[in-house]
């Protein structure tokens, strides 16, 4: 069973940095999309950043010029480097994957189990 495993949030003050890093077991035959998503308190899930296999990057108004989303097909590591960060940034980060698990007929969605950002002023 595919599992996503987040590394590398925490706590940070405002205008510092921190890389989120995501794992996926198993093996794919097939992704179509990467991506990083986020929560913060009383407000629903929303997508920060997404990287198609090819390269195509996609991101949220709010961290454009901000964060970089970078992906390693070979390993299906999804990445997310985040700098001048600010304390709206705050938030459970979530790593998501939808592809096609080696064996199997469908295109299934992902989701890592969070990690917290925490982002001091």
């Amino acid at each position: 069973q595919v599992q996503l495993v987040e590394s590398g949030g925490g706590l940070v003050q405002a205008g510092g940095s921190l890389r989120l890093s995501c794992a996926a077991s198993g093996s794919f035959s097939s992704i179509d999309l990467k991506a990083w998503f986020r929560q913060a308190p009383g407000k629903q899930r929303a997508l920060v950043a997404r990287i198609t296999p090819g390269g195509s990057t996609d991101y949220a108004d709010s961290v454009k010029g901000r964060f970089t989303i970078s992906g390693d097909g070979a390993k299906n590591t999804v990445s997310l480097q985040m700098n001048s960060l600010k304390p709206e940034d705050t938030a459970v980060y979530y790593c998501f994957l939808m592809g096609r698990e080696s064996g199997r007929i469908s295109t299934i969605m992902y989701w890592g189990q969070g990690t917290q950002v925490t982002v001091s002023s």
